[in-house]
């Protein structure tokens, strides 16, 4: 009871979330953060055309994720993680659009057994290399984005060492619907659905390969808000991340982003 509670209360503040860049809108996906109930995510971005046509962008941001522990419900409980990343996204035709990125990611880890107290050692490094290939479609005021994106993620204990798992090749699926309200493109709704899966080469206790497999589902909405007064844009969203196959995992999300839009000017 106390959890649908709470999924009534998020859904109240907030509608679902998307997990990539487009040319007209620009929300700054929450990474997962693993087994919790609740998680935030907070994230600063700048979006800087490239092009005079607006097509060629660069996105920058730095996010924060903050998560409850497994058996409670406040999303402020703990730190989560650290995320600076750049990318460059290039729509090079009508329907078609591609993209490339750098992450930097530094992970708290914590017991998963109460009281959950931080594990030794108790941050994981991660740098990420990740592109996205996706096909547009849709009318004047419904955008309909499908994307594959394929991703290499590097792992290190804080001081460069080994962790159990060495790397990882993750390839995610993902649909999406942009809804403009009203004329003036202003206010938009934009709903989500994306699958991942995952094969990595590990360290510890194996020096092999895990199985090709399904890891988890990320769904969402998001509320954003464009001004036309002002070079920034808002973002309020909601994710249900669902892990596992077996022994289901279900964590909700409270997403909330402002990017700035060409603070070096346009071309």
């Amino acid at each position: 009871m106390k959890k649908i509670c709470f999924q009534n209360k998020t859904l109240l503040l907030a509608v679902i979330f998307m997990a990539a860049f487009s040319n007209s809108y620009a929300q700054l996906s929450p990474p997962g953060l693993g087994k919790a109930k609740t998680a935030a995510w907070f994230a600063f971005g700048i979006k800087q055309s490239l092009d005079s046509l607006e097509h060629k962008v660069s996105t920058t941001y730095v996010g924060l994720g903050y998560k409850s522990d497994p058996d409670n419900t406040n999303p402020f409980t703990k730190m989560g993680i650290l995320v600076l990343n750049e990318e460059i996204s290039n729509r090079f035709h009508k329907n078609w659009e591609y993209s490339y990125a750098l992450s930097y990611r530094r992970s708290n880890l914590y017991d998963s057994s109460a009281p959950y107290e931080k594990l030794s050692p108790a941050i994981e490094q991660e740098f990420r290399v990740y592109g996205r290939f996706s096909y547009i479609t849709g009318t004047d005021h419904i955008t309909w984005k499908n994307t594959i994106r394929q991703e290499f993620r590097k792992f290190y204990n804080p001081d460069f060492t080994k962790t159990d798992e060495n790397f990882q090749l993750r390839t995610r699926l993902k649909t999406q619907l942009n809804f403009d309200l009203g004329t003036q493109k202003i206010h938009h709704i934009i709903g989500s659905a994306e699958a991942l899966f995952a094969i990595s080469k590990e360290n510890y206790p194996k020096n092999n390969y895990s199985n090709f497999q399904y890891k988890e589902a990320r769904l969402g909405l998001y509320y954003s808000i464009t001004p036309q007064d002002i070079p920034f844009t808002f973002d309020l969203g909601y994710m249900h991340n669902i892990i596992g196959k077996s022994n289901v995992v279900d964590v909700n999300y409270l997403a909330i982003d402002v990017v700035w839009k060409n603070p070096f000017g346009k071309k």
